[in-house]
């Protein structure tokens, strides 16, 4: 069986066309990257979901968005018009999850507020002597 399992991050907004047929497939490009440092590598994944499934998410698929992704690989050969041999790495969706954005990726949470000690609570002594 061939399955692919990743996480990635789209380089670009969804599109969605019509095949001769009248079905719908929704295209979208993921980077899916591996290493860290000077040693970090991103390949470029043609991705392809097909039918209402791929409809109903393409206008949450937008660049940047991370999602997590199970499908087919598949590994085309092609010419471009000046002669130069290259090959496409494709993936047929079979399931797709939205893990967010980089927005919210990089975003901190706000820090707590210090507690308040009340002189007139009776606890607040017991309070500043806790060492945590």
């Amino acid at each position: 069986m061939n399955s692919l399992n990743f996480t990635a991050n789209l380089g670009g907004d969804a599109e969605t066309r019509f095949m001769a047929n009248g079905d719908t497939v929704t295209s979208f490009s993921a980077a899916l990257s591996s290493g860290y440092g000077d040693k970090k590598i991103t390949s470029w994944l043609s991705c392809s979901m097909y039918g209402k499934r791929g409809e109903s998410v393409a206008p949450y698929l937008k660049k940047g968005t991370q999602v997590a992704i199970i499908g087919e690989f598949c590994a085309r050969p092609y010419t471009t018009k000046d002669g130069v041999e290259k090959l496409s790495l494709n993936v047929r969706v079979n399931d797709l999850t939205l893990l967010g954005n980089r927005e919210n990726q990089h975003k901190t949470e706000t820090p707590l507020a210090p507690y308040n000690i009340n002189p007139a609570d009776p606890m607040a002594d017991l309070i500043s002597d806790i060492p945590f």
